[in-house]
């Protein structure tokens, strides 16, 4: 690290006073109030920490890594960790790399800079079987001669540890999405393969693609994701308990990839079941608005997991064929690679089968609802049609005239308005029974007709 000018360092002590004002406030605060009795005596204390060390993180994330590398390195062992923690995530990969030796190391191992998901498996061969080796920090992974090892939601100290003992650069899960798909398959100047593909996770709320970044280092499968898989759980099942299942890296790598094909065989099978109870819902011939809404709700769930699945079966075949083109694989995995292709090319047929299927479903329930609609028209139109003489009426009972004529013929206004009134409702009953004996002779017309045999 290059030594800072005067203006530099002028600054960097400035920070650095800040830094550990703020820290000094935090501790004389808070044994103020562990001294004291006084009532919500927990809640004083998150707030008081809560403000003090909010500064901090304030104070630290506003400042360029380089900055931050010095202020750490300047400080107590105490006060580092506890500085170190309020810094934002993102910015915890380009402050290791530019601080020394031993405070990174100190840092790394003492951080807590990690969520509840965080997980590391390493696992060995033993006796033919996957055995897993417990490892809580770098000392853990000496003398561990693993094949796989397989983290989930690391932390940047994790990926660097892990990383640094192994001899690799292991990348941040969230970034996997940014890559382009050209670059999703590529092999290094030092063999180092990089495979970054989707795996399906359907889960209840909704299904997802997760993205994960193998890399095969030395034999040793590395595996990097976000979320727990089903798929990766079933691997490890089966390796554990099932001798002679996987022999290196590159058949972990081969058998995850079989078993997401099995995994979405079985999301296929669930989509195909959840269809054919709509279908016998679509089937009824009275169908509501209400249920109609209820039926697209579940189409659409079956399309989205449908669409996944096929993006996932096609992101998995692309990764065998640059596995297969690589030339890396042994004859035997090599055959083996080409049995999950074979299988997941029948999933394609499975896939356009249920998307046709969708398709009608969607139009025969939308056809439904245009239906619904098409009646409440009819009876709108109906009504308007028994009322269109009652108005007219209505209008000619109205003018001045009217009144004129009833009091020529000397009949009292109640008597003509009651009169008007029996006669509109006559007109208004004679109409809706002409509509109904209309619709019933197009009705016979409609029948007679179908009966009819075709003509050749």
């Amino acid at each position: 690290m290059t030594q800072p000018n005067n203006s530099e360092f002028d600054r960097l002590t400035e920070h650095l006073n800040e830094a550990q004002r703020l820290l000094s406030r935090h501790r004389l605060v808070e044994n103020l109030v562990n001294r004291q009795e006084m009532p919500k005596h927990r809640l004083v204390e998150n707030i008081v920490q809560r403000q003090n060390l909010g500064e901090l993180g304030q104070l630290l994330n506003r400042l360029d890594a380089t900055d931050v590398a010095r202020i750490l390195e300047a400080m107590s062992p105490e006060d580092r960790l506890l500085a170190w923690e309020q810094i934002r995530v993102d910015h915890l990969d380009s402050i290791l790399l530019l601080l020394l030796d031993d405070v990174r190391e100190e840092l790394i191992n003492a951080s807590s800079h990690q969520s509840n998901k965080v997980s590391l498996n390493v696992f060995e061969l033993h006796d033919g079987r996957l055995r897993q080796v417990k490892v809580a920090n770098r000392t853990d992974l000496a003398g561990c001669k693993p094949i796989w090892v397989d983290l989930v939601a690391p932390s940047a100290e994790m990926r660097y540890w892990v990383g640094e003992f192994f001899g690799l650069d292991l990348p941040d899960p969230d970034s996997l999405t940014d890559l382009e798909a050209s670059a999703r398959f590529y092999v290094e100047d030092n063999g180092e393969i990089h495979l970054h593909s989707d795996f399906l996770l359907d889960a209840e709320n909704a299904a997802q693609n997760i993205a994960v970044a193998f890399i095969l280092h030395r034999d040793i499968l590395f595996s990097v994701r976000k979320e727990e898989l089903p798929v990766f759980r079933l691997q490890r099942l089966r390796a554990r308990t099932q001798p002679g299942y996987v022999t290196e890296g590159k058949d972990v790598l081969l058998d995850l990839y079989a078993a997401d094909a099995e995994y979405s065989a079985d999301a296929l099978e669930d989509v195909y079941a959840e269809l054919e109870t709509v279908s016998k819902r679509v089937l009824n011939p009275q169908v509501t608005d209400d249920a109609a809404a209820q039926i697209l709700s579940e189409i659409a769930r079956g399309e989205d997991l449908n669409g996944r699945i096929r993006r996932n079966v096609l992101d998995t075949r692309r990764a065998l064929s640059f596995l297969m083109r690589g030339k890396s694989l042994s004859p035997e995995q090599h055959e083996e690679a080409r049995e999950i292709v074979r299988d997941i090319e029948s999933l394609d047929g499975h896939t356009t089968f249920l998307f046709g299927k969708i398709n009608f479903l969607m139009d025969a329930t939308v056809g439904f609802i245009n239906i619904n609609q098409n009646k409440r028209v009819s009876k709108l139109t109906s009504l308007s049609i028994i009322f269109m003489p009652i108005n007219i009426l209505a209008g000619i009972g109205g003018m001045s005239e009217f009144s004129m004529m009833t009091k020529e013929y000397s009949i009292a206004w109640p008597y003509a308005y009651a009169a008007f009134l029996i006669g509109s409702v006559i007109i208004g009953w004679g109409t809706h029974l002409a509509l109904k004996a209309f619709e019933a002779r197009a009705n016979k017309r409609m029948r007679d007709t179908k009966g009819q045999p075709r003509s050749s």
